[in-house]
C-alpha cells in the first residue's frame, strides 16, 4: 500500500535556503520574503482604501513581474555555481520586484503626491512635509538596496543579475509613472472611475492630495468635536 503513493512536491513560495550559523544570512533570509510581503499590503490597500492609485501602482507591478518571467526566458542565464535556488537567475525577479516598488513610491512621494497648500488646509488634515517625503521615499530605496543585496549574500543570483534586475524595476517604474501621468491627463483615469462598475465598487483618486486614513479620521475628529461641544453645553 505504501509503495503505492504519490510522491508529495512542496510549494516553495516561501522556501529560502540560508545558512543557519550565520546571523546575516539569517537576516538576509527575512529580506527575500519582502515581495510577498508588499503583495498582502497592496491587496490589503487596495480593499481597504479602493483608492485607484494604489491599484494602477500594483497594475505596474504586475506588469514588471511578467516582463522579469519573459526576460529570464530570453536570456537564460544560470544560476551561481552554488545555487541556491530553481530556475534562470538573469534578471534577478527579488531585485527587480523591489526596485519597481521604490523608484515607484519615491515618484509619487516627491512628484505625484500634491498635499493642499496652507491657505486651503482643513482642521483635521495634517499632510505630509517634503522632508517627511523624502525619508520615506529614501527608506524605500534602502529598503530595496537591501532585499537585491541578500540575494548575492545568499547565493541566489550573481552582482550582474542583480544589478540588471534593479535596472529592469527602475525602468519599470519610470516608464509606468509616465503612462500612469498620460492617463490622468487625458481624462481617461476620471472617465474610468466615473462608471458604473467603478462607483460600485467605491473606487476613488484621494491619495494623490491626501493621507488614505484621511476620510476615515475626519469622520471620527467631526465626530469627537460635537461630542466636547455637546458635553460642554450640559456642564
Amino acid at each position: 500500500m505504501a509503495d503505492d503513493l504519490t510522491p508529495l512536491a512542496s510549494l516553495s513560495l516561501t522556501h529560502v535556503h540560508y545558512d543557519p550559523t550565520d546571523r546575516i544570512s539569517f537576516l538576509c533570509a527575512w529580506l527575500a520574503l519582502v515581495p510577498q510581503g508588499l503583495c498582502v499590503v497592496y491587496a490589503t490597500l487596495i480593499w481597504s482604501t479602493r483608492e485607484i492609485e494604489i491599484a494602477l501602482l500594483f497594475a505596474g507591478q504586475l506588469a514588471c513581474e511578467a516582463l522579469n518571467f519573459a526576460l529570464k526566458r530570453l536570456i537564460k542565464e544560470e544560476r551561481p555555481r552554488r545555487m541556491n535556488g530553481k530556475g534562470y537567475g538573469m534578471p534577478s525577479s527579488h531585485a527587480q520586484f523591489v526596485a519597481y516598488f521604490a523608484i515607484s513610491m519615491t515618484l509619487f512621494l516627491l512628484v505625484r503626491h500634491r498635499p493642499p497648500s496652507p491657505g486651503v488646509r482643513r482642521r483635521n488634515h495634517t499632510p505630509m512635509t517634503m522632508l517627511e517625503r523624502a525619508v520615506w521615499s529614501v527608506a524605500c530605496l534602502v529598503m530595496a538596496a537591501a532585499v537585491a543585496w541578500s540575494r548575492i549574500y545568499l547565493n541566489y543570483h550573481t552582482e550582474k543579475q542583480v544589478i540588471v534586475g534593479s535596472i529592469a524595476g527602475a525602468v519599470s517604474a519610470v516608464a509606468w509613472f509616465i503612462i500612469t501621468s498620460i492617463i490622468r491627463q487625458t481624462g481617461w483615469l476620471t472617465w474610468a472611475i466615473e462608471t458604473p462598475p467603478a462607483r460600485w465598487l467605491r473606487v476613488r483618486d484621494l491619495v494623490v492630495e491626501e493621507d488614505p486614513c484621511q476620510a476615515g479620521w475626519e469622520k471620527w475628529d467631526d465626530k469627537m468635536t460635537a461630542l466636547k461641544a455637546q458635553q460642554k453645553k450640559k456642564r
